[in-house]
């Protein structure tokens, strides 16, 4: 039979052809659209699979990813290396951009901008892992078609069809949900939406803060996690009246210890940094301009501020995706192991993806760059390939403050595993210390603050393996570095490193 009539065939049978792992080869009936890709198509040609391609002349799309950060970027890069993304690939975002490494945004982004903050295209994916940069020209010369500022409003699922802001119609064969999260916010009612009020989600949002950071005379950042930690470091660096609210007793609550915590807080008020702890907020109060002008707190007291940065969450973007299958306590889309959703050819990764924590044998939902990279990979790999296993991601935390030129103390502090247990604090944060999480006489996490390349590279390891570590031994030894000996040295041989 002719490639003609095989694809003539194809198309007649069925619009998508749903085949393992959820795979779709999208078979589009316009008689215009096909060519065969001998190099790109080798791997299903091998399975006796003969592939049809949309040079995107209509609305059938191959493969769909609905969002446009860093997950979506690492998704196309494995697609690309997979060779199936040229005339084959589409993403569709919400953002002027393509995409890029989004933890800039709360970093070298908001330094001063004397101090070489980051810009676009300096950060786009996948330099944050030192991969290549993925510019909009990029995009275009490997054949993947990029929508922007259009986010999806509306699926059908019967029918493998999106609907756009724009009302643009798009057939998927396999369908990426890559959406996400959303800043949480301040109802209006309290003042949440007052000009001079900030959340940062993507480049115009961080823009808008610049924008009142250079007239700002004082700063209020609302929250005491990653955000509103970051924000306040980068206040500092402009030279502003910097003061840190939070209803929880000490900073970062979810993964600090409080005397860890105390040792960041010292180091922020030495920068000028005020906290305000334990406090809740009742209102935002406008000034005669209709700007913001200060936060009322419920015991009646009020601080000033020109700026205020609200860092207090962020939640899932499940819109309009809740059909295909949500999670009730994390939260997010529920996915398998390979990223598979209830409905067949639909996936999704990154922040808004529900997947089972397999070491920890839990369901979680993972905002972190580190996961939303390795998601995409590992989710677009078992998409095209035979890849079968089950993801297995370590937890992993980060945070770089400080680092803008003339800084007195840079900060960089990293996490692997699961803060259960008691812990173990070693050093003096001068500038090194170390935390460990124990349970049960196994090492189940461990924190570093300014460690060396080498001493990071230990971390995972010693997270991933859980050895069995002496308490009493570790509790006396004099240093971080000691302490990160002993750990080692408990390792199993074949993990030791």
């Amino acid at each position: 039979m002719s490639t003609a009539r095989k694809l003539k065939v194809m198309a007649s049978v069925s619009n998508s052809l749903s085949f393992k792992h959820g795979l779709s080869l999208w078979c589009p009936q316009s008689p215009s659209l096909h060519r065969i890709r001998h190099s790109s198509a080798k791997n299903f040609q091998r399975r006796g699979f003969v592939v049809a391609y949309s040079s995107f002349a209509n609305e059938n799309r191959e493969f769909v990813i609905v969002g446009g950060g860093n997950a979506a970027g690492y998704a196309a890069r494995t697609f690309v290396e997979h060779g199936m993304a040229d005339g084959r690939l589409c993403i569709v975002s919400k953002e002027a951009y393509a995409p890029y490494e989004r933890p800039a945004l709360t970093k070298g982004y908001l330094f001063p901008l004397d101090k070489k903050p980051a810009r676009l295209p300096g950060f786009h994916t996948c330099v944050g892992s030192g991969g290549e940069r993925q510019t909009p020209e990029w995009y275009k010369e490997k054949g993947i078609e990029m929508i922007y500022q259009d986010p999806v409003t509306s699926i059908d699922i019967e029918k493998q069809t999106l609907i756009t802001n724009s009302g643009k119609l798009l057939k998927y064969g396999s369908l990426i949900v890559a959406t996400g999260c959303t800043a949480s916010r301040f109802p209006e009612k309290i003042g949440g939406y007052l000009p001079g009020v900030h959340y940062i989600r993507d480049v115009a949002d961080a823009d808008a803060l610049i924008s009142s950071l250079e007239k700002a005379k004082k700063v209020v950042v609302v929250g005491g996690g990653y955000i509103g930690m970051e924000v306040a470091a980068a206040a500092v660096g402009w030279k502003l009246d910097t003061t840190i609210i939070f209803p929880e007793n000490h900073l970062l609550q979810r993964l600090f210890t409080p005397s860890l915590a105390q040792r960041y807080e010292q180091l922020y008020q030495q920068n000028g940094v005020k906290f305000v702890k334990g406090a809740s907020i009742k209102n935002l109060e406008a000034g005669s301009d209709g700007r913001v002008a200060a936060v009322k707190l419920e015991d009646g007291s009020t601080i000033d501020a020109d700026t205020i940065v609200i860092g207090i969450g962020a939640k899932p973007t499940v819109s309009p995706f809740e059909r295909v299958g949500l999670n009730s306590s994390v939260g997010g889309i529920q996915v398998d192991g390979q990223f598979r959703t209830s409905m067949p050819g639909i996936f999704a990764i990154g922040d808004v993806a529900a997947f089972p924590l397999k070491m920890y044998d839990r369901t979680a939902r993972v905002e972190h760059v580190d996961h939303a990279r390795q998601s995409a990979q590992h989710c677009i790999k078992a998409l095209l390939s035979a890849q079968t296993h089950t993801y297995d991601y370590l937890p992993y935390f980060y945070s770089r403050v400080f680092e803008y030129e003339g800084s007195p103390r840079k900060v960089w502090w990293q996490f692997f595993g699961d803060n259960v247990g008691e812990t173990i604090e070693i050093g003096n944060f001068d500038p090194k210390i170390a935390t460990f999480w124990i349970d049960s006489g196994k090492l189940k996490g461990v924190l570093v603050e300014s460690g060396s390349p080498e001493e990071f590279q230990l971390l995972p390891t010693l997270a991933r393996s859980q050895p069995f570590v002496d308490k009493a031994k570790l509790q006396q030894a004099s240093s971080v570095e000691e302490a990160l000996e002993i750990a080692r040295a408990a390792l199993p041989v074949e993990a030791a490193v």
